[in-house]
């Protein structure tokens, strides 16, 4: 079997998040590394070789990474997504013979950063990969095909709703509205957007069928605008929610239309990160015409009790479930979480489509209109009114929108205490 070689930009949590995902992927590996961080880059190295999938050279450049590799993943900082980008259609066009770049969510900050990223892809004719894990989660596939006879016989889902939440971000960068492009919204708000309008979509037609009409959503800064709970970010991260604010907590619903039928459909999108249970949780359901489905990752197979007694020899919460928050007491285990969430399925996905010659299941084209929906719905809750995205109006003003919270002024559109 032919393999995809690899190069990865960036070391960091979802480097290695990946990394474990691709133990699972026969038909890539990781064949360089280039980061900032030399650490991480060292760590990330030795896990690769030591697990052996790929070589995980470190290279101290792009420009010297690209010559020794088939595809880049970009999962660099929200903020260097369009100058890491810009490197590599640099070496592409000196020669390095890339076949594809893969990009972690989101795919730009704005919508003007992601048609940027858009743009450098077709210039330098690299095919594509948008890497947006949910999609691709096994409970979400399973569910399509066991209530495929229900959705031909008596039509396609009306209703979902889909919900991410977990205590907060690992890095300081994802916690500063500038940099990251938002709060929780930004963070975590593409993802169930994206399988919101996925799971919504008839069997057979692309993820972008279903036209999106509108958006409503509010955003708020609920446990984290408080003032024991800013101290600790500026004690632990540095960063200064009296001054430069974030939501911790949005909601909101898109409604779509079937071009075919004229049928209206609606997803919801909760996510916060003031979820004060195990740790990440992943909710989605659906409703159809006489069926339904649920999914909710903390309904794990597998569950371990740890007593007050024992709680101090607990090494790592976060390996038993991502961003646990508690060591002791009845906790779910994942015992496969890169499985569960999607990451192998979507690497699968980008490797077999670079080494055909085409883009993945889910290009960057596609990347750009979730960046849409995510800045409309920060354009909904910042000017507190339902965005109608027929509006042609409404379309040209989205591409140059930037949101008051990610300009580093959220203190004008969130309370604080």
């Amino acid at each position: 079997m032919e393999l995809m070689r690899l190069g990865v930009v960036g070391a960091g949590f979802v480097a290695k998040f990946h990394a474990r995902a691709l133990m699972q992927v026969s038909c890539m590996e990781i064949a360089g590394i280039t980061s900032q961080g030399a650490a991480r880059a060292e760590q990330l190295s030795a896990m690769v070789r030591q697990n052996g999938f790929g070589e995980g050279v470190i290279y101290p450049s792009i420009a010297d990474m690209a010559n020794h590799v088939d595809a880049i993943a970009i999962y660099t900082p929200n903020l260097a997504r369009v100058e890491t980008m810009e490197q590599i259609v640099d070496a592409k066009k000196r020669g390095a013979a890339l076949k594809g770049v893969i990009c972690e969510k989101p795919l730009g900050r704005n919508v003007e950063e992601a048609q940027r990223m858009v743009d450098l892809a077709r210039e330098a004719e690299l095919k594509t990969a948008y890497f947006e894990n949910q999609i691709f989660m096994k409970p979400i596939r399973a569910q399509l095909a066991q209530l495929e006879p229900q959705q031909r016989a008596m039509g396609p889902l009306v209703l979902t709703r889909s919900a991410e939440e977990h205590g907060g971000p690992h890095e300081a960068w994802f916690w500063d509205p500038t940099k990251q492009g938002g709060g929780v919204l930004s963070d975590m708000g593409c993802h169930s957007i994206a399988v919101g309008w996925y799971t919504l979509t008839p069997l057979g037609k692309s993820p972008t069928f279903l036209q999106p009409i509108s958006v409503s959503a509010d955003c708020a800064l609920l446990k984290w605008g408080l003032p024991q709970w800013r101290e600790k970010l500026l004690r632990d991260f540095g960063v200064d929610y009296t001054r430069t604010p974030a939501e911790d907590f949005t909601t909101g619903i898109i409604t779509y239309r079937n071009p075919d039928t004229g049928q209206i459909a609606k997803a919801q999108f909760t996510n916060s990160w003031m979820f004060e249970k195990q740790g990440l949780r992943l909710f989605m359901d659906g409703m159809g015409p006489g069926y339904a489905f649920e999914i909710n990752t903390l309904n794990s197979p597998l569950q371990v009790f740890i007593g007050d007694v024992c709680a101090e020899e607990t090494a790592n919460a976060e390996t038993a479930l991502e961003k646990a928050t508690a060591s002791r007491g009845l906790l779910a285990v994942q015992y496969n979480e890169p499985d569960l969430y999607g990451y192998p399925d979507e690497n699968e996905d980008a490797s077999k489509a670079f080494l055909e010659g085409k883009d993945a299941f889910l290009p960057w084209s596609y990347g750009l209109e979730i960046t849409k929906l995510v800045m409309a719905a920060y354009m909904s809750a910042q000017q507190r009114r339902t965005v109608d995205l027929t509006n042609s109006a409404v379309q040209r003003e989205l591409e140059t929108f930037v949101p008051l919270i990610q300009q580093g002024r959220g203190a004008e559109v969130l309370h604080t205490t």
